[in-house]
């Protein structure tokens, strides 16, 4: 070949092969690149020697001579992709002499955490989950609390409920009037005036309206201006029922009218009659917040009757996760492929199940009604009943169908493929079944710091201390909605000059230093939450590398695959690498928050009219999702080079990136055929145990229909066990994610050290060498 390559070459030849590895082009159904040791270029009058050239388009390869006039590819040196890994002969496995990695960031780490205990120790000093639970009076008390005076009236009360605008001003009692706690709602409507006509007559007028007046207040012959001057009492009460511990009116429609107790109107004690539909502004919306207790309260019912069938139904779908996980060792083909028809399957039942709804309903009075038409229903089952709602699921549920047919039809060949590489994966599970039970401890962990985090933004968010405000019916007072001190106040001038200004407590805030950063605080809280849940999820991804990693790079297995691979893993990753994990975590936790920032920012702007800034920062909000996105692949990938070579965040990170552009169609192919074959397997394992879950709670099995439980909406277990199966499949499904991962760059790494010969053979198994149509010159596996 040298001679054939003295000569220049002819104007359409551009370069010349003259040694090198190469490997089964991605064009030609086998996946890869070629990487070749040697290549001679035409460069000015003479021919130029380039070593390690990755080729990435199409190439004749060219052994006896270079006359070829029609070459056709582009190179890429391989110093844009990092060099290819060199044969080691020392090399077997995840190495054991190692040395503690990113060490600042591990200080900065543990010193965040013990930042994080203090925290929730001062909010736990200043907190009180109390101002939550109860609500508070004019006064500061707690309405209901256990040892105190209001420790019976669990229920506030509002003197004039007109002043309040909406809900959410009632709800943070932040209504301009005085509140009490009583204990029960007013079930009447009565006058001041009303009760002083009929009070010497009869005593008991006094005694049932006394309760809502100011606590120890007896003079039911004061006139009605000095009452309502003074805010003695309400001048008025309204049938009221308590919701969220607070009286509300209570609404009620009649022949499309809007009523109270069935009266369309009430004396405000004022000398006016008033229309109910005055209240409907202070009521705004609590129509739509009751039907939704109602439905609350509902759906506790149905989870406290079938609580028991929704454990069964997680049950079996644990037991069938873990059952596919240990066939998947002796038949992953097949069972993907049942998988695959599986899946097919239940949205095909689901089309015709969609369609024999529709055709059922035909004919049936208001099933040609809209959901436009009928708008927003609290119960679900109204829009079952038009047509209109089937032939959308079932239109949805056709492209679905389609489209995983088609993904089906055009990679086939891909799949056939990711299929050895899950047999692959299965036999290193089935080696190492202790990975199987790895997330219990990553869910513990996450568990345990969602508990943390809510804790600690409760009492961060009750760490206030009651602020009183001036209240005045006069607009023109210059004191109102000015801080007060109730204990001092009557013997200001306040009172002199605004006549019916009152000291009342308003809400809780403060003006000292911790309070002035509470926001500081909780979005503190929700950071180093974030960072913490990410170095959770990062230690189980690098624990479980490391073990997989050790059995691939196992020659014989399993005589070769160290003992107790997952606890070592572990270890290794908690005494060397834990600054590279949290390096990696913090990374993902600011872009996390900031993403989090963009979504709070576009809920506040959501009701502007500036066109600019919503496209603005919807192209924020995508840029940093698809940022999110590659972050976590980029991690994922650095983790598994921490557990193999012990490396800082930084140099396996970079080292794993070039690892895969150096192999950028097998990446963009097989690994994303792998998770969506695994994905298929999450489906059909919540949509099995949710089809056989729909057909027992809808009394369709005949052996079972005593024992199923009468609901009010069956939908509610229903969607319970298919969310909750998913996620236990989930959870198993993501051990073997993990696996082909780490075996994937594994055998990259295999095929750029080993070249099949006696002195470098190939550590992959013999099915992976024979889908790659490789082999070892001299086979020393037995």
């Amino acid at each position: 070949m040298l001679a054939a390559v003295n000569a220049a070459p002819s104007p359409s030849m551009q370069l010349c092969l003259l040694s090198g590895v190469y490997t089964a082009p991605p064009w030609g159904g086998g996946g890869g690149t070629a990487v070749l040791e040697e290549l001679l270029v035409w460069g000015t009058g003479s021919w130029e020697q380039r070593p390690h050239v990755l080729l990435l388009s199409p190439l004749r390869f060219l052994e006896e001579s270079c006359s070829s006039a029609d070459a056709n590819f582009y190179l890429r040196i391989s110093t844009l992709a990092g060099e290819p890994r060199k044969f080691d002969p020392k090399f077997r496995g995840p190495i054991h002499n190692r040395h503690c990695t990113d060490v600042l960031c591990c200080v900065i780490f543990i010193v965040v955490i013990l930042g994080y205990i203090a925290l929730g120790i001062l909010a736990w000093v200043h907190g009180d989950p109390r101002k939550v639970v109860y609500p508070t009076d004019s006064y500061g008390q707690f309405c209901g609390q256990k040892d105190t005076i209001n420790e019976n009236k669990t229920s506030l009360f509002y003197f004039n409920i007109l002043k309040c605008a909406s809900p959410i001003v009632l709800i943070n009692l932040q209504c301009p009037t005085t509140q009490l706690c009583v204990s029960k709602c007013p079930d009447r409507f009565a006058t001041y005036i009303d009760m002083q006509g009929s009070y010497r007559h009869n005593k008991s007028y006094w005694e049932y309206y006394r309760q809502f007046c100011k606590p120890g207040f007896n003079k039911p012959w004061k006139s009605v201006a000095q009452v309502i001057r003074d805010e003695d009492c309400p001048s008025m009460i309204i049938p009221s029922r308590p919701f969220l511990k607070r009286c509300f009116p209570d609404f009620s429609t009649k022949n499309g009218i809007l009523t109270v107790a069935n009266q369309t109107t009430f004396k405000d004690g004022r000398g006016k009659t008033r229309n109910v539909t005055d209240l409907r502004e202070a009521a705004n919306g609590i129509n739509n917040v009751l039907d939704a207790r109602s439905v609350g309260m509902k759906i506790f019912e149905d989870y406290a009757s079938s609580w028991h069938w929704i454990l069964i139904g997680l049950f079996i779908a644990m037991v069938v996760s873990l059952l596919f996980l240990v066939l998947l060792r002796f038949t992953a083909g097949v069972l993907f492929w049942i998988f695959i028809l599986g899946v097919i399957g239940i949205i095909g039942y689901g089309v015709w199940h969609c369609y024999w709804e529709y055709d059922h309903l035909q004919g049936t009075p208001g099933s040609d009604l809209t959901i436009y038409d009928i708008g927003f229903q609290t119960d679900f089952r109204v829009y079952l009943q038009l047509r209109q709602t089937w032939l959308a699921f079932m239109i949805i549920l056709c492209i679905v169908e389609v489209f995983i047919i088609l993904m089906l039809i055009f990679l086939r060949n891909r799949i056939r493929i990711a299929i050895a590489l899950l047999q692959e994966g299965s036999r290193a599970i089935g080696y190492i079944m202790s990975t199987l039970f790895y997330p219990i401890i990553t869910f513990v962990l996450i568990a345990i710091c969602i508990s943390y985090w809510a804790v600690t933004a409760v009492f961060l968010s009750t760490s206030g201390e009651p602020v009183y405000k001036v209240m005045a019916n006069q607009t023109l007072c210059k004191y109102a909605n000015l801080t007060c001190d109730p204990e001092t106040f009557n013997t200001t001038n306040v009172t002199k000059l605004c006549v019916s200004a009152q000291c009342t407590f308003a809400f809780y805030g403060g003006e000292g230093f911790y309070h002035k950063y509470i926001f500081i605080f909780q979005l503190s809280n929700a950071f180093v939450f974030l960072w913490l849940v990410n170095f959770a999820i990062a230690l189980g991804q690098c624990t479980l590398a490391g073990a997989f990693a050790s059995y691939y790079w196992a020659f014989r297995k399993p005589a070769d695959i160290p003992t107790c691979p997952l606890f070592s893993s572990f270890g290794r990753a908690i005494r060397y690498h834990t600054g590279s994990l949290a390096f990696g975590s913090l990374i993902l936790a600011i872009v996390q928050l900031i993403r989090i920032m963009l979504e709070y920012l576009d809920h506040k702007l959501k009701g502007t009219q500036n066109s600019f800034t919503r496209f603005l920062l919807c192209c924020l909000k995508c840029c940093f999702w698809c940022l999110e996105k590659f972050i976590k692949f980029i991690n994922r990938n650095a983790y598994i080079m921490i557990a193999i070579y012990g490396k800082n965040f930084c140099t396996s990170a970079k080292e794993a990136f070039f690892l895969l552009m150096r192999n950028v169609v097998r990446v963009a192919v097989l690994d994303k055929v792998t998770d969506f074959l695994l994905f298929l397997g999450k489906l059909l394992v919540a949509g099995g145990v949710g089809v056989l879950a729909f057909f027992f709670f809808t009394h369709r099995i005949p052996v079972f229909t005593q024992e199923t439980p009468t609901l009010n909406y069956y939908w509610v277990p229903l969607l319970t066990v298919i969310i909750g199966s998913y996620l236990i499949a989930h959870g198993f499904f993501s051990v073997y994610a993990m696996c082909v991962d780490t075996l994937f760059l594994c055998f990259l790494e295999d095929l750029e050290r080993h070249d099949g010969s006696a002195e470098r053979p190939y550590y992959m198994s013999k099915s992976l060498l024979k889908i790659l149509n490789k082999q070892n010159v001299e086979i020393k596996r037995h």
